[in-house]
Protein backbone atom coordinates (compact mmCIF):
# COMPACT_ATOMS: atom_id res chain seq x y z
CA UNK A 1 0.00 0.00 0.00
CA UNK A 2 1.23 3.52 -0.80
CA UNK A 3 -0.05 6.50 1.20
CA UNK A 4 0.76 10.16 0.92
CA UNK A 5 3.14 11.53 3.53
CA UNK A 6 3.14 14.99 5.02
CA UNK A 7 6.09 15.87 2.83
CA UNK A 8 4.74 16.67 -0.66
CA UNK A 9 8.06 15.68 -2.23
CA UNK A 10 7.88 12.07 -1.11
CA UNK A 11 5.55 9.17 -0.59
CA UNK A 12 5.56 6.60 2.13
CA UNK A 13 4.87 2.90 1.79
CA UNK A 14 2.99 0.80 4.28
CA UNK A 15 6.40 -0.16 5.68
CA UNK A 16 7.11 3.55 6.22
CA UNK A 17 9.82 3.66 3.56
CA UNK A 18 10.23 7.12 2.07
CA UNK A 19 10.89 7.27 -1.65
CA UNK A 20 11.25 10.13 -4.10
CA UNK A 21 8.50 10.97 -6.54
CA UNK A 22 8.66 13.03 -9.66
CA UNK A 23 7.77 16.69 -9.29
CA UNK A 24 4.32 17.57 -10.62
CA UNK A 25 4.01 19.18 -14.01
CA UNK A 26 1.58 22.05 -14.32
CA UNK A 27 0.19 21.02 -17.67
CA UNK A 28 0.22 18.04 -20.00
CA UNK A 29 0.69 20.41 -22.93
CA UNK A 30 4.28 20.11 -24.21
CA UNK A 31 6.39 23.15 -23.43
CA UNK A 32 9.78 24.16 -24.76
CA UNK A 33 12.20 25.68 -22.27
CA UNK A 34 14.60 28.51 -23.03
CA UNK A 35 17.01 25.96 -24.50
CA UNK A 36 14.33 24.85 -26.96
CA UNK A 37 14.04 21.44 -25.32
CA UNK A 38 11.27 19.81 -23.32
CA UNK A 39 11.67 19.26 -19.58
CA UNK A 40 8.07 18.30 -18.77
CA UNK A 41 7.81 14.75 -20.07
CA UNK A 42 4.99 12.63 -18.68
CA UNK A 43 5.44 8.88 -18.26
CA UNK A 44 2.54 8.18 -20.63
CA UNK A 45 4.22 10.29 -23.33
CA UNK A 46 7.46 8.36 -22.97
CA UNK A 47 5.67 5.02 -22.94
CA UNK A 48 3.92 5.90 -26.21
CA UNK A 49 7.29 6.63 -27.81
CA UNK A 50 8.99 3.54 -26.44
CA UNK A 51 6.27 1.07 -27.41
CA UNK A 52 5.62 2.23 -30.97
CA UNK A 53 6.65 -0.19 -33.75
CA UNK A 54 10.40 -0.74 -33.64
CA UNK A 55 11.07 0.63 -37.12
CA UNK A 56 9.02 3.77 -36.42
CA UNK A 57 10.90 4.36 -33.16
CA UNK A 58 14.29 4.07 -34.81
CA UNK A 59 13.21 6.24 -37.74
CA UNK A 60 12.07 9.01 -35.40
CA UNK A 61 15.26 8.77 -33.34
CA UNK A 62 17.49 8.77 -36.43
CA UNK A 63 15.74 11.82 -37.88
CA UNK A 64 16.29 13.79 -34.68
CA UNK A 65 19.86 12.56 -34.44
CA UNK A 66 20.66 13.90 -37.90
CA UNK A 67 19.28 17.33 -36.98
CA UNK A 68 21.94 17.80 -34.31
CA UNK A 69 24.86 15.46 -35.10
CA UNK A 70 26.84 13.87 -37.89
CA UNK A 71 25.15 10.42 -37.97
CA UNK A 72 28.45 8.68 -38.77
CA UNK A 73 30.62 10.32 -36.10
CA UNK A 74 31.09 8.76 -32.66
CA UNK A 75 32.74 10.44 -29.68
CA UNK A 76 35.33 8.21 -28.02
CA UNK A 77 36.11 8.25 -24.32
CA UNK A 78 38.45 6.15 -22.20
CA UNK A 79 37.76 5.33 -18.55
CA UNK A 80 40.39 4.67 -15.90
CA UNK A 81 39.84 3.65 -12.29
CA UNK A 82 42.19 5.90 -10.32
CA UNK A 83 41.16 4.52 -6.92
CA UNK A 84 39.70 1.02 -6.86
CA UNK A 85 37.75 -0.88 -4.20
CA UNK A 86 36.80 -0.23 -0.60
CA UNK A 87 33.66 1.77 -1.37
CA UNK A 88 31.30 2.00 1.64
CA UNK A 89 28.18 2.18 -0.53
CA UNK A 90 26.01 -0.94 -1.00
CA UNK A 91 25.10 -0.61 -4.69
CA UNK A 92 24.02 -4.15 -5.56
CA UNK A 93 25.63 -4.07 -8.99
CA UNK A 94 29.08 -2.92 -7.91
CA UNK A 95 32.10 -5.19 -7.29
CA UNK A 96 33.90 -2.31 -5.56
CA UNK A 97 31.52 -2.29 -2.57
CA UNK A 98 32.95 -3.47 0.77
CA UNK A 99 29.60 -5.18 1.39
CA UNK A 100 30.26 -7.93 -1.18
CA UNK A 101 32.98 -10.53 -1.65
CA UNK A 102 34.00 -10.21 -5.27
CA UNK A 103 37.73 -10.79 -4.87
CA UNK A 104 38.48 -7.12 -5.57
CA UNK A 105 40.95 -5.54 -3.17
CA UNK A 106 41.28 -1.98 -1.97
CA UNK A 107 43.87 0.12 -3.81
CA UNK A 108 45.35 3.55 -3.25
CA UNK A 109 44.97 6.52 -5.58
CA UNK A 110 47.09 6.07 -8.69
CA UNK A 111 50.16 8.26 -9.04
CA UNK A 112 50.25 11.03 -11.63
CA UNK A 113 52.69 9.33 -14.01
CA UNK A 114 50.49 6.22 -14.22
CA UNK A 115 47.52 8.41 -15.16
CA UNK A 116 49.52 10.43 -17.70
CA UNK A 117 50.77 7.26 -19.38
CA UNK A 118 47.19 5.96 -19.62
CA UNK A 119 45.97 9.28 -21.03
CA UNK A 120 48.68 9.29 -23.70
CA UNK A 121 47.77 5.74 -24.70
CA UNK A 122 44.08 6.71 -24.88
CA UNK A 123 44.82 9.71 -27.10
CA UNK A 124 47.00 7.58 -29.37
CA UNK A 125 44.11 5.11 -29.73
CA UNK A 126 41.74 7.89 -30.82
CA UNK A 127 40.05 8.96 -27.58
CA UNK A 128 39.11 12.62 -27.20
CA UNK A 129 37.95 12.44 -23.57
CA UNK A 130 39.63 10.82 -20.58
CA UNK A 131 37.41 9.82 -17.69
CA UNK A 132 38.64 8.96 -14.20
CA UNK A 133 36.68 7.19 -11.47
CA UNK A 134 37.40 6.83 -7.77
CA UNK A 135 35.50 4.52 -5.41
CA UNK A 136 34.55 7.07 -2.78
CA UNK A 137 31.18 7.90 -1.24
CA UNK A 138 32.22 11.53 -1.08
CA UNK A 139 35.76 12.85 -1.57
CA UNK A 140 37.50 14.82 1.16
CA UNK A 141 38.91 18.24 0.33
CA UNK A 142 42.35 16.62 0.37
CA UNK A 143 41.12 14.04 -2.15
CA UNK A 144 39.90 16.87 -4.36
CA UNK A 145 43.32 18.55 -4.33
CA UNK A 146 45.00 15.29 -5.41
CA UNK A 147 42.48 14.68 -8.19
CA UNK A 148 42.92 18.23 -9.47
CA UNK A 149 46.59 17.44 -10.12
CA UNK A 150 45.49 14.48 -12.24
CA UNK A 151 42.87 16.52 -14.10
CA UNK A 152 45.40 19.19 -14.99
CA UNK A 153 47.95 16.58 -16.10
CA UNK A 154 45.39 14.98 -18.43
CA UNK A 155 44.36 18.37 -19.85
CA UNK A 156 48.02 19.02 -20.61
CA UNK A 157 47.87 15.93 -22.87
CA UNK A 158 45.18 17.60 -25.00
CA UNK A 159 42.19 15.59 -23.78
CA UNK A 160 38.83 16.58 -22.37
CA UNK A 161 38.47 15.53 -18.74
CA UNK A 162 35.65 13.82 -16.84
CA UNK A 163 35.71 12.46 -13.30
CA UNK A 164 33.34 10.56 -11.03
CA UNK A 165 34.15 10.69 -7.33
CA UNK A 166 30.77 10.27 -5.61
CA UNK A 167 28.79 13.05 -3.98
CA UNK A 168 30.13 16.60 -4.24
CA UNK A 169 29.62 19.64 -2.06
CA UNK A 170 28.98 22.92 -3.85
CA UNK A 171 32.40 24.34 -2.99
CA UNK A 172 34.12 21.17 -4.24
CA UNK A 173 32.33 21.42 -7.57
CA UNK A 174 33.38 25.06 -7.84
CA UNK A 175 37.00 24.15 -7.10
CA UNK A 176 36.99 21.48 -9.81
CA UNK A 177 35.54 23.93 -12.30
CA UNK A 178 38.21 26.50 -11.47
CA UNK A 179 40.87 23.82 -12.02
CA UNK A 180 39.66 23.24 -15.58
CA UNK A 181 37.55 20.08 -15.27
CA UNK A 182 35.17 19.66 -18.22
CA UNK A 183 32.62 17.01 -17.11
CA UNK A 184 31.45 15.47 -13.86
CA UNK A 185 29.74 12.08 -13.92
CA UNK A 186 27.06 11.22 -11.37
CA UNK A 187 24.45 8.69 -12.49
CA UNK A 188 20.88 8.38 -11.25
CA UNK A 189 21.12 4.60 -11.85
CA UNK A 190 17.36 3.87 -12.10
CA UNK A 191 13.91 5.29 -11.53
CA UNK A 192 13.18 6.70 -8.06
CA UNK A 193 10.82 3.79 -7.43
CA UNK A 194 13.32 1.04 -8.26
CA UNK A 195 16.37 2.81 -6.89
CA UNK A 196 15.64 1.74 -3.30
CA UNK A 197 15.77 -1.90 -4.45
CA UNK A 198 19.37 -1.41 -5.53
CA UNK A 199 20.95 1.08 -3.11
CA UNK A 200 20.23 1.99 0.51
CA UNK A 201 23.33 3.98 1.54
CA UNK A 202 22.68 7.03 -0.65
CA UNK A 203 19.32 8.61 -1.36
CA UNK A 204 18.01 9.61 -4.76
CA UNK A 205 17.77 13.18 -3.54
CA UNK A 206 21.47 13.19 -2.64
CA UNK A 207 22.23 12.29 -6.25
CA UNK A 208 20.01 15.10 -7.50
CA UNK A 209 21.69 17.51 -5.07
CA UNK A 210 25.14 16.62 -6.41
CA UNK A 211 23.94 17.18 -9.97
CA UNK A 212 22.61 20.60 -8.95
CA UNK A 213 25.97 21.49 -7.37
CA UNK A 214 27.72 20.45 -10.58
CA UNK A 215 25.38 22.51 -12.77
CA UNK A 216 25.61 25.57 -10.54
CA UNK A 217 29.40 25.41 -10.73
CA UNK A 218 29.20 25.57 -14.52
CA UNK A 219 30.52 22.06 -15.12
CA UNK A 220 29.07 19.87 -17.85
CA UNK A 221 27.12 16.91 -16.52
CA UNK A 222 27.50 13.27 -17.48
CA UNK A 223 24.47 11.46 -16.09
CA UNK A 224 22.67 8.28 -17.03
CA UNK A 225 21.89 4.93 -15.51
CA UNK A 226 22.00 1.15 -15.61
CA UNK A 227 19.37 -1.10 -17.14
CA UNK A 228 19.01 -4.85 -16.93
CA UNK A 229 19.05 -4.87 -13.11
CA UNK A 230 15.70 -6.66 -12.89
CA UNK A 231 13.69 -3.46 -13.19
CA UNK A 232 10.39 -3.19 -15.04
CA UNK A 233 9.98 -1.44 -18.37
CA UNK A 234 8.28 1.46 -16.58
CA UNK A 235 11.35 1.78 -14.35
CA UNK A 236 13.50 2.18 -17.44
CA UNK A 237 11.11 4.82 -18.71
CA UNK A 238 11.12 6.46 -15.28
CA UNK A 239 14.90 6.80 -15.42
CA UNK A 240 14.67 8.47 -18.83
CA UNK A 241 11.93 10.75 -17.51
CA UNK A 242 14.13 11.89 -14.63
CA UNK A 243 17.03 12.61 -16.96
CA UNK A 244 14.93 14.47 -19.54
CA UNK A 245 13.15 16.55 -16.89
CA UNK A 246 16.31 17.80 -15.18
CA UNK A 247 16.65 21.61 -15.34
CA UNK A 248 19.28 21.08 -18.02
CA UNK A 249 19.69 17.93 -20.06
CA UNK A 250 22.98 16.18 -19.27
CA UNK A 251 25.50 16.94 -21.99
CA UNK A 252 26.45 13.24 -21.88
CA UNK A 253 24.00 10.41 -21.13
CA UNK A 254 25.68 7.04 -20.51
CA UNK A 255 23.31 4.08 -20.82
CA UNK A 256 24.86 1.05 -19.13
CA UNK A 257 23.76 -2.56 -19.55
CA UNK A 258 24.34 -4.39 -16.28
CA UNK A 259 27.60 -6.32 -16.20
CA UNK A 260 26.91 -9.18 -13.82
CA UNK A 261 29.76 -9.78 -11.39
CA UNK A 262 29.85 -12.91 -9.25
CA UNK A 263 29.56 -12.04 -5.58
CA UNK A 264 27.25 -9.06 -6.11
CA UNK A 265 23.53 -9.42 -5.29
CA UNK A 266 22.52 -8.78 -8.91
CA UNK A 267 24.61 -11.63 -10.25
CA UNK A 268 22.23 -14.09 -11.88
CA UNK A 269 19.36 -11.74 -12.73
CA UNK A 270 17.59 -12.44 -16.01
CA UNK A 271 19.39 -10.91 -18.97
CA UNK A 272 17.65 -8.00 -20.69
CA UNK A 273 16.33 -8.49 -24.22
CA UNK A 274 18.79 -6.65 -26.46
CA UNK A 275 15.97 -5.00 -28.41
CA UNK A 276 14.77 -3.48 -25.13
CA UNK A 277 18.20 -1.93 -24.81
CA UNK A 278 18.01 -0.53 -28.35
CA UNK A 279 14.55 0.89 -27.59
CA UNK A 280 16.01 2.60 -24.52
CA UNK A 281 18.78 4.19 -26.59
CA UNK A 282 16.30 5.41 -29.22
CA UNK A 283 13.96 6.88 -26.62
CA UNK A 284 16.84 8.64 -24.87
CA UNK A 285 17.80 10.21 -28.20
CA UNK A 286 14.27 11.50 -28.76
CA UNK A 287 13.89 12.89 -25.23
CA UNK A 288 17.35 14.49 -25.17
CA UNK A 289 18.10 15.27 -28.82
CA UNK A 290 21.16 17.47 -28.19
CA UNK A 291 22.88 15.19 -25.67
CA UNK A 292 25.64 12.71 -26.38
CA UNK A 293 24.09 9.27 -25.80
CA UNK A 294 26.81 6.83 -24.81
CA UNK A 295 26.97 3.07 -25.08
CA UNK A 296 28.72 2.38 -21.80
CA UNK A 297 29.17 -0.81 -19.79
CA UNK A 298 27.89 -4.07 -21.22
CA UNK A 299 29.06 -3.73 -24.81
CA UNK A 300 31.32 -6.76 -24.48
CA UNK A 301 28.20 -8.92 -24.22
CA UNK A 302 26.46 -7.29 -27.19
CA UNK A 303 26.63 -8.57 -30.74
CA UNK A 304 27.98 -6.26 -33.44
CA UNK A 305 24.46 -6.20 -34.89
CA UNK A 306 23.00 -4.91 -31.63
CA UNK A 307 25.65 -2.21 -31.38
CA UNK A 308 24.94 -1.23 -34.99
CA UNK A 309 21.24 -0.85 -34.14
CA UNK A 310 22.19 1.33 -31.17
CA UNK A 311 24.18 3.65 -33.44
CA UNK A 312 21.21 3.77 -35.80
CA UNK A 313 19.00 4.60 -32.80
CA UNK A 314 21.11 7.64 -31.98
CA UNK A 315 23.99 6.47 -29.80
CA UNK A 316 27.03 8.58 -30.66
CA UNK A 317 29.55 7.92 -27.92
CA UNK A 318 31.38 4.88 -26.57
CA UNK A 319 34.02 3.94 -24.05
CA UNK A 320 37.16 2.75 -25.81
CA UNK A 321 39.61 0.33 -24.22
CA UNK A 322 39.61 -3.10 -22.66
CA UNK A 323 38.65 -2.07 -19.10
CA UNK A 324 35.81 -0.03 -17.58
CA UNK A 325 36.78 0.62 -13.95
CA UNK A 326 36.78 -3.06 -12.91
CA UNK A 327 34.81 -4.78 -15.70
CA UNK A 328 35.92 -5.73 -19.20
CA UNK A 329 35.13 -3.90 -22.44
CA UNK A 330 35.60 -4.77 -26.13
CA UNK A 331 39.21 -4.55 -27.26
CA UNK A 332 40.19 -1.35 -29.06
CA UNK A 333 41.02 -3.30 -32.22
CA UNK A 334 37.55 -4.88 -32.26
CA UNK A 335 35.96 -1.43 -32.00
CA UNK A 336 38.14 -0.10 -34.81
CA UNK A 337 37.08 -3.00 -37.02
CA UNK A 338 33.41 -2.44 -36.19
CA UNK A 339 33.73 1.26 -37.02
CA UNK A 340 35.28 0.36 -40.37
CA UNK A 341 32.50 -2.10 -41.19
CA UNK A 342 29.83 0.46 -40.32
CA UNK A 343 31.52 3.46 -41.94
CA UNK A 344 31.80 5.29 -38.60
CA UNK A 345 34.50 7.81 -37.73
CA UNK A 346 35.75 9.10 -34.39
CA UNK A 347 34.26 12.50 -33.59
CA UNK A 348 36.83 15.27 -33.85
Amino acid sequence: MIIMSANPDSITSGAHERIAIRPPVASNKPKAAADGLRHDWQLDDIRALYTQPFNDLLWQAQQLHRQHFDPNAVQISTLLSIKTGGCPEDCKYCPQSVHYNTGLGREKLLDKQHVVDAARAARAAGASRFCMGAAWRQPTDRNIDKVIELVQAVRDEGLETCITLGMLKAEQAQKLKAAGLDYYNHNLDSSPEYYREVISTRSYQERLDTLENVRQAGLKTCCGGIIGMGESRDDRLGLLQQLANLPEHPQSVPINLLVQVEGTPLHGVDALDELEFVRTIATARILMPKSMVRLSAGRENMSDATQALCFLAGANSIFYGEQLLTTSNPATQADQQLFQRLGLQPMA
